[in-house]
């Protein structure tokens, strides 16, 4: 329908007061490469491929969502599922990265972080393995 293919790039973005540091944890979360550095605009990719990214974008105003969501407060609008293959492993090193364990958990495989912005997001292994 869009005249795609394999060599056109596609990604995510999420807004942050710092893109930096941001790029800077999820390269270290992800083993990832820093491929864009822009005063306002960093970008990470998979090593050896560039065509994938996860992008920050700077946001003065920026607010964090709240995890779970609050009725009247700042609502999740996405956020990113990573497997892993040993999720306590997974989590300490998300943690020693930089994240922060969310105080609520709503499954035994699947565990919700906090980036250093504050986005969301979940570390899981595949429970039908």
């Amino acid at each position: 329908m869009l005249g795609r293919n394999s060599s056109h790039f596609w990604g995510v973005v999420l807004e942050t007061p710092d893109p930096p540091a941001l790029a800077r944890f999820y390269a270290a979360l992800m083993e990832w490469q820093i491929v864009k550095e822009e005063p306002d605009f960093f970008g990470v990719a998979p090593m050896g491929s560039h065509v994938e990214y996860l992008a920050f974008q700077r946001s003065a105003d920026f607010v964090p969502p709240t995890w779970p969501n609050k009725p009247g407060e700042q609502q999740m609008q996405m956020h990113l599922d990573i497997e892993v293959p040993d999720l306590e492993r997974a989590v300490a090193a998300a943690v020693e990265a930089g994240a922060t364990e969310a105080a609520w958990q709503p499954q035994d495989t699947v565990r919700v972080l906090l980036d250093p912005a504050g986005h969301p997001f979940c570390l899981y292994v595949d429970a039908s393995a």
